[in-house]
Order: C-alpha cells, then structure tokens, then sequence
C-alpha cells in the first residue's frame, strides 16, 4: 500500500514575514482578518524587523505595513538612484601620443609592447604610447527597475546565527529550514530515533545558485574590477548548496540529498522528488526547500534585459491619466490585467513532509497532503522562454488526480488554484487559457483562482513555495486572497469558467478539499501539484488507521501543538532562534560501527540496514530455466 506524505511543519520567510504559523499569509489578507489576528500579524512582524516597541501604534501599524511586501528597493538591498557600473572610456593625447604617470607597482605583469617607460623617481614611470587607451571609468547609474518583493525592513537572516561569508541565498535556507523544523513542535532527536538513519531525505536548492559578493556573482567578477577571488565564493555559489547546507548544519542528516532545478518550478521540483520516495517507503522523513536572493543589480539587469520585469517607465505608461509622476512600486505586480512584466523577489520557503504512519506515531500536526507532483516538459518549442504544452499536461493531471480522490462533485465545488500568474502579457494569455480549458474539460463552472505574486512578486526558484504556504493559510483562515493591486482584468484573458477574484474571497469553513498548485519556468519546466485540505487528510488518515489508533494520535499531538506554540511565542516576543550547528556532533570513521547487515552510526538509535536481496533473482531462475 502506498504512504501518503503529509505536511507536518512548514517555515521560512518572504515579503510578507515569517511563513510558520501563518503569519506571512496573514499579511496579504490582513485587513480581512479579525481584529486579534490583525493584531497578532503585526506583533509578528515588529519582532521580525525589530521595530521600536515604544512607536506609537497608529505609527508602528502604517511602518511595517509601509515596508512590506512588494515597494521601491530600499537601501539595504541596493540604492536603486545610484547602481555602481562600469563604463567604457577611450583617451586620446595631443599629436597622436598619449602620456600618463602611475606607480612602478602598478605596472601590469606583462606589459604592452606599445608602451614606452620612462622612471621619473620615486617610485613613478611616465608611460606613452601612441594612438590612445581604452580603460574602463567607475561611475552609476539609475536602474530601469525600482520595485521589488523585499524581505520586511529589518529583518537580517545574518543576524540569527553566525553565517561569516555565505551567500544571502544560504542564510535565507538556514533560517527556513530552521523555522519550519521548529513549527513541527516535535523535537528533532525524537524524529531521528524513530526512523534508520537513511530515512531521513533532503531537497532543497536555488533555481540560479548564489549570485551575490559572496557566491558567484563576486567569484565572476573579482578579477576583473582588480580584486581576489576567495577560497569560499566558488564552493559557497552552488545551487545545490541549500540543501547541503540543511543536511551538514541544521538537521545532521546523513541520508539522501536531491537537489533539484526547474527554474521557477524549482521548490516544486524538489517536492516531486520528495513525495515518490515517500510513497515508495523509501523515506519516511523529508525536508523540502528553495531560497533565492535575486535583488541585485547584476541579476535584475538580466531580466530586464530580456524584457522580462516591469520598468519603472512601463508601469507610468500602465497608469497614464492618472497624474501620477512616479511609478507606483506597490501595485507593479499585476497578474492577469494590464501589466508589462513581472517583479522579482526573494524569499525562503521550506516544508517537514512525514509519511503518514510516522506523523500518527509521532502525534505531528498534519496540515496539508501532497499526493501527487507531475511534471512535463513542452516538446518542440519556438523559444526557450516561450510556453508550450507541458502545462497543459501537467495542470490536466493534478486536476485528474485531484478528482480521483476527492470525488468528481468535490472537486467542482470544492477546489481552488493558485496560479503562477507571473504579470506578464504572455502568462496572462498563456496561463489563463490553460486553466479555463482545464476547468471546461472536468466541468467546473467557476474555479476560484488566487494569484499571490500580485503581493509578493516572483522570488523564482522559492515562487512555488510561496504558493504551498500561502494554500496552508486559506485552509486556517478561510480568506482567499483577491488580486488586489488590478481594478480590471485584461480583455485577452480566458475566464469562461474561471473565478479571479479582485478582492478577497471570504470562504465558508472547511469548504474546500483540494488545490491546484500551477508552476511555470523558463525552458519548458512545468509543474502542478495536488494538494489536499488538512481536513480531508484527517478523513484519509482515519479511515487507513482507524478509530482507535486516531484516538491515541490526537492525544499526543496536543504536546507537539503545545511546544510548536512554545516556540512561535517566544519568535512573537523577539526571541527567535535559529538551529544551525557547524562544528557540532561531527562524525568520524571511528564512529561507525560496519556489519555484513547494518551500520551503526554515533548518535542515532535505529541502525542503517544494508540491501541483501537481490530484486532480480527471479530473472537468473528464469535464464537457467531455458
């Protein structure tokens, strides 16, 4: 029989604020919320980006509503009026020669065949040379793009453990991982001794590894603006290097490690990954994550470059008529209206997946299933960046399986989509026919369709993430988000059968059993996913296990309930910690006990079983049979 992974912890961090606990879907619906949430939200939020307690209320509300979610790059990030650039400069003396004074030791190692020398004294040579020089000037510039999905300002991942030259993207995946280990309330010893060391799975990764000072993007350009490249930047800059980072730091893991890419599909494509093993009993336990850090200036360039982020200049043509002199940064995100491109972002999402035997052993909150992930790609295709018909498949499947198991009325009535809904002219069109030809094929009138990114931007490889967490806040709060940044959607979108609410959809208890998870990226990685309710697990889960053995799960789940609460308190008073653990419980050849049938390892209860049958000993029988 076929285990069924279940979400038991969840975490990280966005332009919204924390993930656990809800708290960062929270923000995007926040004036929907009851009063005591609202409130609760903001406290959440205060601590994260340490604002002043002794502020005003009326004044500490509108700053961390001010300086969350997407808004103009702040300084922190990049100053966005002043971008260091480098630009091509070509000097020319009188009568045809060129003459300049430098230091002896400044010489190049080789130099020019055309350069006459002349020592000057004091260390100094006179240098000329016919014709001119080309050289490159330091100066700036002012980026095309302004806006972006930030973390709240304030909040430092850096300023949780001692992350000493790692790359943001890294520091983002300790804080995530550690945070949605926390939610758990489980404590991470008891999870290890009650699986094999082997059991035990990561997936984790960045869809464009790590493109700041500290990672590649300071690797690649060291030398040439006349720097040294360090011993950490190429080690550092990997993409797999979240997941290796949770498995050595965080979790102490010594079984699998998966790392997956698909562009902006990337967090799904590691969820895919995660629940086939889960479900063939090969793991029992799995950590599953992607971090970016894409603002910076080097990367937006890129896209923008491409014509793929919404310039300052597009957004003011978007708004034309209106008065405006200034783009407006909150509202650059606009999924299925009128928009001009997409905004990026970053963040950090990470998810606790236990099979569904463990989480009732262990009394683990059980906030969602993950069925099933499909993955296709586009076939032949005009470009790279172009859609094709991969979506089609995998959004079709999802929807399939979804019906197969919630029933086909259920999933008409009872189930929504979480678009990927970039805001880009080509996703509208794209995306939207995709969905409402899907909607027509399995006969739903109305499908209700959240596109999150009008809040938080596209943080790429952690984007699929971001929509996960978000369908876990639904599910507690009943509130679906409305894209709330458009007053129209555009003429050009297919919605016959499609629900794309403008403000938030306020949903009965407990009325929605599944949800649609859509993911899309550059190259053809198209990814959807079936999601299922918390409560429609719980029916699931009681119907394999039975009364009596649901009985003794809900008792123990009120102590893990009770220390993930524990620990979501202390974050709400400022006291957040962060599991990192380098240099901790290091293990060496000596701590390994090798058998012909297991190995034992230092520091984990349960022994790791070696293979001793053969799946192929029915092929030599049949060969010896002829």
């Amino acid at each position: 029989m076929s285990h069924l992974p279940v979400v038991v912890g969840f975490g990280g961090v966005n332009p919204a604020g924390r993930s656990s606990f809800h708290h960062g879907y929270r923000r995007l619906v926040l004036d929907a919320l009851p009063l005591a949430a609202q409130q609760r939200t903001l406290q959440s939020l205060a601590a994260l980006m340490g604002v002043d307690e002794r502020m005003p209320e009326a004044e500490r509300r509108q700053h961390i509503l001010a300086h969350t979610l997407i808004r103009k790059i702040e300084s922190a990030a990049f100053d966005v009026e002043q971008v260091a650039w480098n630009k091509r400069l070509h000097l020319e003396g009188g009568a045809g020669q060129f003459e300049f004074v430098t230091s002896a030791k400044q010489l190049p190692e080789r130099v020019p065949e055309d350069w006459a020398l002349r020592d000057i004294g004091g260390g100094k040579v006179a240098v000329t040379l016919d014709g001119g020089l080309d050289m490159l000037l330091p100066t700036h510039r002012k980026m095309d793009v302004s806006s972006a999905g930030q973390l709240p300002t304030g909040f430092d991942p850096s300023n949780y453990y001692s992350a000493r030259n790692h790359p943001r993207g890294l520091q983002l995946s300790v804080f995530g991982a550690s945070d949605a280990l926390q939610s758990m309330g489980i404590d991470w010893d008891t999870v290890r001794a009650s699986v094999h060391p082997d059991q035990i799975s990561v997936y984790a990764s960045s869809a464009m590894a790590q493109l700041d000072d500290a990672g590649f993007g300071g690797l690649l350009a060291a030398r040439a603006n006349g720097g040294r490249v360090s011993s950490k930047q190429l080690a550092l800059g990997l993409a797999d290097m979240p997941a290796d980072f949770v498995s050595a730091y965080v979790l102490g893991n010594v079984g699998g490690t998966g790392p997956s890419l698909g562009a902006c599909a990337t967090f799904f494509y590691n969820l895919r990954q995660a629940v086939q093993d889960i479900r063939s009993g090969a793991v029992r336990v799995a950590v599953v994550g992607a971090a970016e850090a894409g603002i910076d200036p080097r990367v937006m360039d890129g896209y923008a470059t491409m014509g793929a982020l919404a310039t300052d200049a597009d957004l003011l043509k978007l708004d034309a008529g209106s008065g405006r002199s200034e783009a407006d940064y909150r509202r650059a995100s606009r999924p299925f209206s009128s928009n001009c491109g997409f905004t990026i972002a970053e963040a950090s999402q990470f998810v606790v997946l236990f099979d569904d035997a463990l989480a009732l052993e262990l009394g683990a909150q059980v906030h969602a299933a993950v069925p099933e992930v499909f993955v296709n790609a586009d076939g032949y295709k005009k470009s790279i960046s172009s859609p094709g018909v991969g979506n089609y498949l995998t959004v079709a499947k999802a929807t399939s399986a979804a019906g197969a198991i919630i029933g086909e009325h259920a999933l008409k009535t009872r189930s929504f989509v979480q678009a990927h809904g970039t805001s880009t002219p080509q996703n509208r069109v794209s995306e939207s026919h995709i969905l409402n030809e899907t909607a027509k094929a399995f006969g739903i009138e109305r499908w209700p369709v959240a596109a999150i990114k009008a809040y938080l931007g596209h943080s790429i490889g952690a984007a699929s993430g971001d929509q996960l967490v978000s369908s876990l806040g639904i599910w507690r709060d009943n509130i679906l988000p409305g894209i709330t940044t458009i007053d129209h959607i555009a003429d050009d979108v297919q919605r016959s059968n499609l629900h794309l609410p403008m403000s938030h959809l306020e949903l009965e208890e407990d009325s929605m059993d599944a949800a649609i998870l859509n993911a899309k990226g550059f190259g053809g990685n198209n990814a959807s996913v079936c999601l299922l309710s918390p409560q429609f697990t719980e029916r699931l889960l009681r119907g394999r296990h039975g009364s009596h053995a649901w009985k003794g799960y809900c008792e123990r789940r009120e102590e893990s309930v009770a220390q993930a609460n524990a620990y979501d308190e202390a974050a709400l008073r400022g006291e957040l910690s962060v599991r990192y653990q380098f240099g901790e419980g290091v293990l060496e050849s000596d701590d390994l006990d090798i058998q012909a049938d297991s190995i034992g390892i230092a520091g984990w209860l349960k022994r790791l079983e070696l293979p001793n049958t053969s799946p192929y000993t029915s092929w030599l029988a049949s060969e010896d049979a002829q």
